[in-house]
């Protein structure tokens, strides 16, 4: 500030200076000395006057500057520390995030890989027969009274198999029959859990497969063209409710199976005063097949306030044979039964059903085969000897998969004495049926 102000009054002393020479040379016109004096302090009071003024607001500037960048350091400062408690905050949450996402995952594996064996130890499967046929049936003075087909599914398992553990299982199993027919209805034809403690000993409880009739349908290999002689003409169950043991011994040679259960099937579950037994020993030896079995009780009709006054009893037998000649592969077998009171248990009087089925099939090349089987039953044979039903089918089978059976067939019944067995029905003597018949499973 000072050099600002010399340089100024100099500035002034030389401007002075310059009209005073003038006047010496024309004295004669310019004021007098006193009055450029005064003149003169005049402009430098008024200099002075605008050089503090000039100051003041230089200094002012200065301090208005200084008060931005003391505030400016301390929004700095605040920015600073706001930026560090923002980082610091993110970089708990994406620590914490981390531990979650740990944790969450420490928490779903389990719960993933419970699923995972879960499935593993689940099974589905399922079975159907079906059949698109032509019917014709005609009474005993050779009127026909039946004429008519088309397409049926006449059963249809699906099955749910569940391994608890390597000793504890269970199974469920649905039956649909008669689907697109009279009779539409929906069972639960298995539910058990079982204990297999080992091959020889395996333990059922439920609903479950009966000793005699699966183990036939087994050996005869053709159920989806016609039910074994025993349940077509309602000799016996397939399924029913109580405790089944069974097991293998010889390596598999000898099988068993005993089951105490309610006798009424498994469509039918209730209480009853007594229990039904029914059993079987087979053996399996080099394609030979062989079973005896035998079955007592009430089936059934032992209830509270019934009335039940003869037993129910039948006596089993199965001889087969499975083999080749030379590249062509063949079956043929035999069942046979005696059934005392089986429709007389609560009846007055007594009687005695008796039967036979012969089966057979050749294989003469892959995926195809010819087959055929014949049936005589005498189901009243005290009571009404001379009705006897005479049964036969023959047919040729495509199975393009493993999954999957198609077969031509042609059945035909032949009943004396007003029989109503087996397919007959209401009046009918004779009943012819032709069609394709088929199964598929998974």
């Amino acid at each position: 500030m000072q050099n600002h102000k010399s340089i100024a009054l100099a500035a002034i002393a030389g401007a002075m200076m310059v009209p005073h020479a003038a006047m010496a040379r024309t004295h004669e016109q310019a004021p007098s000395v006193e009055q450029q004096l005064k003149t003169a302090q005049q402009q430098i009071a008024e200099l002075q006057a605008q050089l503090d003024a000039l100051k003041a607001r230089m200094d002012q500037t200065a301090a208005a500057q200084s008060q931005v960048a003391a505030d400016t350091k301390v929004a700095s400062q605040k920015a600073d520390q706001a930026l560090a408690q923002a980082s610091t905050a993110q970089t708990t949450a994406v620590a914490a995030q981390s531990k979650a996402e740990v944790a969450s995952d420490k928490a779903s594996k389990p719960v993933l890989a419970d699923a995972v064996k879960w499935a593993a130890d689940t099974k589905v499967s399922g079975r159907m027969y079906f059949n698109v046929s032509s019917v014709s049936a005609d009474d005993e003075n050779g009127n026909n009274v039946e004429k008519d087909g088309g397409f049926q599914i006449k059963r249809f398992y699906v099955g749910i198999d569940h391994k608890f553990n390597n000793t504890l299982s269970g199974n469920i199993t649905t039956d649909v029959r008669q689907i697109g027919g009279v009779g539409q209805t929906l069972f639960i034809k298995k539910a058990f859990l079982q204990a297999r403690f080992s091959k020889a000993a395996i333990v059922r409880l439920g609903s479950a497969d009966m000793p005699w009739i699966p183990y036939v349908e087994g050996v005869y290999g053709y159920r989806h063209i016609e039910n074994t002689i025993t349940d077509l003409d309602h000799e016996g169950n397939s399924a029913d409710w109580g405790v089944h043991v069974m097991g293998s011994l010889a390596n598999g040679i000898v099988n068993y199976q005993v089951s105490a259960v309610n006798g009424a099937g498994y469509r039918n579950p209730q209480f009853t005063k007594t229990i039904d037994l029914e059993g079987r020993v087979s053996v399996a030896y080099k394609g030979i097949q062989a079973a005896v079995g035998g079955y007592t009780g009430k089936l059934g009709k032992d209830v509270q306030g019934g009335y039940a006054p003869h037993t129910a009893s039948r006596f089993d037998a199965l001889l087969g044979y499975k083999g080749k000649a030379g590249n062509v592969g063949y079956s043929i077998g035999g069942e046979y039964f005696f059934a005392k009171n089986w429709t007389h248990v609560n009846t007055v009087e007594s009687d005695a059903a008796e039967g036979y089925s012969i089966f057979a099939s050749v294989q003469p090349a892959p995926k195809w085969s010819v087959f055929g089987r014949y049936d005589w039953v005498q189901p009243n044979k005290h009571l009404n000897p001379i009705q006897k039903d005479r049964y036969f089918n023959a047919g040729i089978q495509f199975s393009p998969a493993k999954i999957v059976d198609l077969a031509l067939v042609y059945k035909r019944d032949n009943a004396d004495g007003m029989l109503q067995i087996g397919n007959l029905g209401a009046g009918q003597a004779t009943r012819d049926e032709i069609g394709l018949y088929g199964q598929f499973r998974w």
